[in-house]
């Protein structure tokens, strides 16, 4: 049989313990407690070290999943299980009676299944490491497929700020040639009020002087 080197495992709804399991005896299970309580409430993992053991969680929608094990069983093993109980809780209880369950009342249901989980990532550590593997290569990809996308989207942005600074640049040359056009008419418009000025002005003069010239000639 494996070592055992999962030790204690629980799932809880934000700080109410819902099911838990070990067969042991320790203040690890204190500690596990005042770690719960410390976490932060974003989706992620979390590990904390003590006292020769390692403390791991996994938040995931307001739910937390725990397994405290030796520190020799690394990270793997300890991963492997939180991500094997998280599945089954999901399927088992999400949305339903989990969201209103009091503290320790699906020890009864779930206790044995924590236990099951600890007990087969134990006794399959080749497997384990091979779905780690996997998994850091699906980890790898998706990083790569982001970066990827990332890299699309920023092209697409600057290809779609160099169309907008093209299309204000063509309303701006619009608007200029339209602003040509209207200071032009407007100049020549002023231009022939001025001389239609002129010329009424000069055909009063002459119209001035011929009166005076016929008045001193006495022009009939």
């Amino acid at each position: 049989m494996a070592q055992k080197i999962l030790i204690y495992s629980f799932v809880a709804r934000g700080m109410v313990i819902l099911a838990e399991y070990t067969e042991f005896r320790g203040n690890f299970m204190e500690i596990a407690s005042q770690c719960l309580q410390r976490l932060p409430a974003s989706n992620d993992r979390f590990t904390y070290s003590t006292d020769g053991h390692t403390f791991n969680y996994l938040v995931n929608n307001g739910y937390t999943y725990c397994i405290v094990a030796i520190e020799s069983a690394g990270r793997q093993t300890p991963i492997a299980f939180l991500e094997r109980i998280k599945e089954d809780f999901t399927n088992r209880y999400g949305g339903g009676k989990a969201a209103t369950a009091l503290a320790h009342s699906l020890n009864r249901e779930f206790g044995p299944k924590l236990k099951e989980h600890m007990q087969y990532c134990m006794d399959h550590p080749e497997e384990i490491s091979r779905l780690a593997k996997v998994q850091a290569q699906v980890s790898e990809v998706k990083g790569v497929m982001r970066d990827n996308i990332a890299s699309v989207i920023g092209r697409e942005e600057k290809i779609d700020g160099l169309v907008n600074k093209s299309e204000d640049l063509r309303y701006q040359a619009q608007d200029f040639r339209q602003g040509g056009t209207q200071l032009r008419r407007k100049m020549w418009w002023q231009n022939m009020k001025i001389k239609l000025v002129v010329l009424s002005i000069i055909i009063a003069l002459i119209l001035i002087i011929i009166l005076s010239v016929c008045h001193g000639f006495s022009c009939k």
